[in-house]
């Protein structure tokens, strides 16, 4: 029984006629009776009453017909489906990240996606933890997840967009904000906000700390980068984050960041499951960001020094 028998069979059954189906395919008669007759044997029932002007379906041809009428249209609708998809005009991608991500790295990636894809349902989705996030690509409830980089992960391909710099955020009046840099070890007395607990930027900070020999003290705790940025404008403690682009200009306004060039760099990009598995509209969102980010680079350069 194949895809064709169930078509030509269903053709027959609505025409009323295998003649009439054979000059629609251009072919003989014989072969049209070829189909019906393979989907008998194997049903191992009749499916077709000969008349003199014709055939119809029998009680188990009408069953047949209907089941077989379902499921090639959901088949053909199916297939127009994957076309879309294949050619990037439908579809969904889903991304696992959080507001500060959107914000920082992808607000100017999504307003062109959407222009360019507008068809395509984009979803971002938070996970609680790095496993969760691993765990979601492999069985693909996620397509892909924006993270800081970290050791291998079996079954996980991770791809660096950007390295992002460390630096001091303290308000504009702090003793701290004339310094056009600082070193590690300057801040090891220096109570500050601690980045969100059990992160994977939190690790990565503690692990640079550790390469150069200090150890930060803490005396809060925030969810994100971004609340650790306002409360260091506000006043309320100084903060080490990662330099996310978009950040004010050194210098100006009521946060002042100072570089922290001694601690190592944060990587941050993408995790999939399989890089060649990505569906086009996927891949097209991921490749907006897999370029870097070359003006925010400049600007970072620019804060370095």
């Amino acid at each position: 029984m194949t895809l064709d028998d169930l078509r030509v069979f269903v053709a027959v059954c609505r025409a009323g006629s295998l003649s009439a189906v054979a000059r629609d395919l251009g072919c003989t008669q014989s072969a049209v009776s070829q189909h019906v007759k393979r989907l008998e044997r194997e049903t191992a029932v009749t499916l077709l009453e000969r008349q003199p002007r014709g055939v119809v379906p029998t009680q188990a041809g009408r069953i047949l017909e209907a089941a077989a009428a379902e499921g090639i249209s959901g088949l053909d609708l199916a297939v127009r489906q994957l076309r879309d998809l294949l050619d990037g005009h439908s579809g969904h991608v889903r991304v696992a990240t959080g507001a500060t991500t959107v914000r920082h790295f992808m607000s100017d990636a999504v307003v062109a996606f959407r222009r360019r894809h507008p068809k395509v349902n984009l979803e971002f989705r938070t996970v609680s933890s790095g496993r969760g996030t691993f765990d979601a690509l492999a069985d693909g409830t996620l397509d892909l997840a924006w993270i800081t980089l970290g050791p291998p992960v079996r079954g996980i391909e991770q791809r660096a967009v950007v390295e992002l710099p460390w630096v001091l955020a303290v308000p504009a009046d702090d003793p701290l904000a004339a310094r056009s840099r600082l070193d590690p070890g300057d801040l090891a007395d220096v109570p500050l906000i601690r980045l969100p607990p059990n992160s994977a930027s939190a690790a990565h900070l503690d692990a640079a700390c550790a390469e150069s020999g200090v150890r930060f003290g803490y005396d809060a705790s925030v969810a994100d980068w971004d609340t650790a940025l306002l409360l260091a404008e506000l006043g309320a403690g100084r903060a080490v984050v990662p330099a996310v682009p978009g950040l004010p200009v050194p210098g100006e306004g009521p946060l002042r960041l100072i570089p922290l060039p001694g601690l190592r760099p944060l990587p941050v990009g993408w995790a999939v499951r399989r890089w060649d598995a990505l569906s086009p509209p996927a891949r097209a969102f991921a490749d907006s960001l897999l370029g870097g980010f070359p003006g925010e680079q400049e600007g970072l350069g620019n804060l370095l020094g």
